[in-house]
């Protein structure tokens, strides 16, 4: 695969992201080549924030651009960014994510070569500090389906022109990820684990760090997925089925078994979470982790 010559915009859509932004910019950049900055174009889209995260975005300079907004909306940040953007391929990037320019550009090759319209680097997940529990919940879940067969999402995604015509604006909804990965057909889109030079293409998230506070996101995403099935219907039955297949290939080994218990019991107990708050009209409200905020990863 060749490498991709083009420019990108890269959308930031952050919400007091004072904690990690600056982590978050430079992973982005720290390793970019002069003629990669000169093809890159950052907008972080700052959007209803009470702290100091458009300054310190700002004080990165070119090529980052702050946008500004009064109102504290994902859905907002991610139109008036991408309204504000110049080029394609297009990529989303949440604020507490880490990814460089170099795995951007590579994720980029199959949108510009026509393969693909949407794409991502592969996924790792950075579990140091995190509570057993959560440890062995992604044990479980980095090998589901999800994640193994062509991952576009949780965090980081990129749109070929082609790709963006597919939709008008981002809807109003909690999971813009999972509104992108469901537009999408398996042989649309594809995951990029490795360069040109065959050198790892990867981006890096910092799941919460204690069983409560993946319980909450897990929540959240229950609610993400609500939104789907309304929108698009019922996923696919082959999707639920492959689920499954992994699910039980896991078991197979009795070494598995610890960890998918408490996969499960995650999954029973976000379920009843969201059940809860669907109820009583609170399953709108955006549920964010600050746990893998409070502290510097290195």
């Amino acid at each position: 695969m060749s490498g991709f010559g083009g420019s990108i915009s890269v959308i930031i859509p952050a919400h007091n992201e004072a904690g990690v932004i600056d982590r978050s910019l430079e992973a982005l950049l720290k390793d970019a080549t002069e003629a990669e900055r000169a093809r890159l174009e950052i907008l972080v889209v700052c959007n209803g924030c009470t702290d100091d995260t458009a300054d310190r975005a700002r004080a990165f300079g070119a090529p980052v651009r702050v946008i500004e907004l009064e109102q504290g909306s994902k859905p907002l940040a991610l139109n008036t960014g991408d309204r504000a953007a110049s080029h394609f391929p297009r990529v989303f990037v949440d604020a507490d994510i880490d990814v460089s320019a170099r795995s951007l550009f590579a994720a980029c090759q199959p949108l510009a070569a026509g393969v693909a319209l949407a794409s991502a680097p592969a996924l790792r997940v950075d579990l140091q500090g995190c509570d057993r529990s959560v440890r062995r919940h992604y044990r479980v879940w980095t090998r589901l389906p999800y994640v193994t067969d062509r991952m576009v999402g949780s965090g980081v995604y990129a749109l070929s022109r082609a790709g963006r015509a597919r939709f008008d604006d981002f809807p109003d909804i909690i999971g813009d990820d999972a509104y992108v990965r469901r537009l999408f057909r398996r042989d649309e889109r594809v995951s990029v684990s490795a360069d040109s030079e065959g050198e790892p293409v990867f981006f890096t998230v910092y799941p919460p760090r204690t069983l409560d506070a993946l319980v909450h996101i897990e929540t959240r995403r229950k609610t993400a997925a609500d939104e789907m099935n309304q929108m698009f219907g019922e996923a696919p039955d082959d999707t639920h089925a492959s689920q499954r297949r992994a699910l039980l290939a896991l078991a197979l080994n009795p070494l598995n078994w610890t960890a998918l218990a408490t996969y499960l019991w995650v999954k029973t107990e976000s379920r009843r979470r969201f059940r809860n708050r669907k109820a009583s009209g609170e399953h709108k409200q955006w549920l964010r982790d600050e746990s893998s905020r409070s502290t510097a990863h290195g």
